[in-house]
């Protein structure tokens, strides 16, 4: 454990142990955030998926979109991993494959920010039993 050593590194500290706090209390009401859930199975992680799930919590921070970031299993899209499943509020979730960091931020810039759909989404292949 590093030792603080200065008010202003003290504020830093404040700062980041704030945002994973935030991020807590956002996963309480997740329907009224963006939520993207980033496939971290083996073959996620040995993709690239931990680089990728990163890249978005970073560039979602400095873009200033509200959005909770967590890791899930197997997706059961092996062949199209790294995969990422992203939810709009009040709209159905979207998979996506084959996420290297410029994917992301392409889905990030476009789809986030636009609601425009770009490359990439894994049609589903499922029917819901809900009804």
């Amino acid at each position: 454990m590093t030792k603080i050593k200065s008010l202003a590194e003290l504020k830093l500290k404040k700062e980041e142990l704030e945002k994973k706090l935030n991020l807590r209390e956002k996963s309480n009401e997740p329907d009224k955030y963006i939520q993207i859930k980033v496939g971290m199975a083996t073959s996620g992680i040995a993709s690239g998926a931990k680089v990728v799930m990163d890249f978005l919590i970073e560039e979602l921070n400095k873009r200033g979109i509200d959005a909770v970031v967590t890791q899930t299993g197997d997706m059961g899209y092996c062949y199209a991993e790294p995969t990422i499943e992203v939810k709009r509020p009040g709209e159905d979730p979207i998979v996506f494959g084959y996420v290297d960091l410029k994917k992301a931020d392409e889905i990030i810039e476009k789809y986030l920010k636009n609601g425009e759909l770009v490359e990439g989404i894994i049609p589903v292949n499922y029917e819901s039993i809900d009804e």
